[in-house]
Order: C-alpha cells, then sequence, then structure tokens
C-alpha cells in the first residue's frame, strides 16, 4: 500500500459553485512533495489540512474532521471503464491517490501511517455535490456517484508531519465494529435506517453523522 499521488488544488472561478466568490478547489493536481499535513482548524474556520491546498468553501469543506480527502487509484480506473474517459490522479478532488488500499472498506476511526511522521484516522466518505458534477462534466453525475457507493474517505490529522508521492501507507488501527466509509455513506445517503448503527464508531464518527444518526433516532422514538 502506498501513496501514488499526493494532490494540491488552486483556486479557480467556477459557474458550478455557491461558494460567495464563485472559486473552488476541486481541481486538484500532483505534486512531488514533500508536503506538511496537520490540523486546519474547526470547521468554517479551517480549510485543507494539506498545506498549499485551497479549500474555498469552508461552510461545507475542510476542517479538522475533513482536513484530508483519500481515493483510491483502483476506483478511479474502475470509473475510467465506465465513463471512457482518463481520470488522472486528483480528477475527483482528493489529497491522496492510494495504491493497495481498499479507501471505501476503511472502518471509521481506522488509522493509517504515510510516511515515517503523518499518521491520519477516517472519519466518513464523501457527500458529492454539484460543483463536483460540474466539474467532472457528466450529467446525472451525482446520483451515477452516490448509487456507486464508493465515496473515498475523509480524515483527520492525528499525527501531523510530511508526506510525499510514493510513501508506504501501513493500517496501524482498525477498529472492531461494521462502520465502513461505504457504510455510513449508505446511511446518510440511501439508507436511512442504517443511522443507528453508525454510533458503533463512536467519537472518531465526524460530528456531523453523529448528528444525523441522533436525530434520526429521535424521531422514531
Amino acid at each position: 500500500m502506498k501513496l501514488l499521488s499526493l494532490n494540491l488544488g488552486r483556486p479557480e472561478v467556477s459557474e458550478h459553485t455557491d461558494q460567495p466568490e464563485r472559486v473552488t478547489g476541486i481541481d486538484k493536481r500532483p505534486v512531488s512533495g514533500p508536503v506538511r499535513v496537520a490540523a486546519p482548524g474547526p470547521k468554517g474556520v479551517g480549510a485543507s489540512g494539506v498545506a498549499g491546498d485551497a479549500v474555498c468553501h469552508t461552510r461545507h469543506h475542510g476542517g479538522d474532521h475533513q482536513a484530508v480527502y483519500a481515493f483510491a487509484r483502483e476506483d478511479l480506473d474502475d470509473w475510467e471503464q465506465e465513463l471512457g474517459r482518463t481520470l488522472a490522479s486528483g480528477t475527483f478532488g482528493e489529497n491522496l491517490t492510494t495504491e493497495g488500499l481498499d479507501v471505501s472498506g476503511a472502518k471509521i476511526g481506522e488509522r493509517w501511517r504515510i510516511g515515517s511522521e503523518v499518521v491520519l484516522e477516517v472519519t466518513s466518505g464523501r457527500i458529492p455535490c454539484s460543483t463536483f458534477q460540474g466539474h467532472l462534466g457528466e450529467k446525472g453525475w451525482v446520483r451515477r456517484f452516490t448509487r456507486k457507493g464508493a465515496p473515498g474517505a475523509y480524515l483527520r490529522v492525528i499525527e501531523p508531519g510530511e508526506i510525499r508521492a510514493g510513501d508506504p501507507i501501513e493500517i496501524v488501527h482498525r477498529p472492531d465494529h461494521e462502520v465502513t466509509v461505504a457504510f455510513q455513506f449508505r446511511a446518510v445517503t440511501t439508507e436511512r435506517e442504517l443511522l443507528p448503527r453508525l454510533l458503533a464508531a463512536g467519537d472518531a464518527l465526524h460530528p456531523e453523522a453523529i448528528e444525523r444518526a441522533r436525530t434520526y433516532m429521535a424521531q422514531q422514538s
């Protein structure tokens, strides 16, 4: 397992975002590194956890629980076959394009060591939005991406440091519960009846997912 590509975005004007200045950092491109990774601060204040990476719409993106976004090269390859087009690493707006790692099969709270310094913890799956659809230029993309159910993973920074493309990735902790990224994604998108089961992941779960689960349970009682 390794970090195949480390990708950074720059602010670019887009008609597909409701960000006040109409800019987005979703178009991420590979860099050679090294690049520092650290907790950026609370959502709404902090942006990307990856130095030099633009997160423009901080109301929806960035912050400590969405500090880094990872997507598997294998899933990009699968989409290439389905869409009939080349998808470079970073095309889905991911900071980390991994190789040999089942990103959407990772468990919430799972921890990865990347290189010799950085430790990241899985918090949730990525929810597709209109900016993502506009960036890809694929009709019905939000629906198609949701149906696929392999959203990639948001991660928080446990131990900061520097990483670069080619660094090995090691799973250093895998929790003993059923809540994978794919499971969490289904619960918050298409199978809301699964929401109560998300709480088995404990405090590692993204706070917004915890709130959704608790609200759902309150509504059912």
